[in-house]
């Protein structure tokens, strides 16, 4: 396959699943309660611009996880909803790079830069945004694209969400990923909605 020079970007959307708002349920509060609008907003601004666009589920080996194929929590959220002409890449690890066809993918259809959004930004997301720029792709996150939940330390230290966010942010910046938000990514691209633009 020739590579199309002019759309060797691509969007990565990683692990977005019923199986959060399962968790949200039970009392997790998420960090960004803004992700999944944003989300859709930049799938729909990816789909205009005719570029491409890869889906990323998450398959649990735990059989009581809730990201199991015969659970609910295994369906894609609306908001991401895929397409059929949009490839879905099923992984069982963190990395959406490990044990998938992923790689080959993107480097078949000449893909060089990717943006990533998702959850959750401290495992999944940053886990496969690390390997990509490893990998040598250049990595683009939209933080307010992500979310994740708090963490409890051996000792009963608790690191609240949106810190556990930040440090993830923190962590990617500049080594591994360029960080922009969904308001500017969206302006660069044409896209950005009039009720965003005031």
């Amino acid at each position: 396959m020739i590579p199309d020079p002019n759309n060797c970007n691509a969007l990565l959307i990683v692990d977005v699943q019923e199986a959060f708002r399962m968790i949200d349920a039970e009392g997790a509060v998420p960090s960004n309660l803004d992700a999944p609008e944003n989300i859709r907003c930049i799938l729909e601004s990816y789909r205009r611009a005719g570029k491409r666009i890869v889906h990323i589920r998450h398959l649990s080996r735990n059989p009581e996880s809730k990201f199991r194929r015969d659970k609910p929590g295994y369906q894609v959220m609306p908001e991401a909803q895929e397409l059929p002409s949009e490839p879905v890449i099923v992984k069982r690890e963190n990395s959406a790079f490990i044990g998938t066809e992923l790689e080959a993918f993107l480097r078949d259809h000449g893909i060089s830069n990717l943006t990533i959004v998702g959850a959750t930004i401290n495992h999944c997301v940053e886990t496969t945004a690390r390997m990509a720029a490893n990998l040598g792709f250049r990595v683009t996150l939209v933080p307010d694209a992500t979310w994740t939940y708090g963490l409890t330390e051996p000792d009963g230290t608790v690191f609240p969400a949106k810190l556990v966010h930040a440090v993830s942010i923190a962590n990617l910046r500049g080594e591994f990923a360029d960080i922009t938000m969904t308001q500017n990514l969206l302006r660069t691209m044409g896209h950005l909605p009039a009720e965003r633009s005031a």
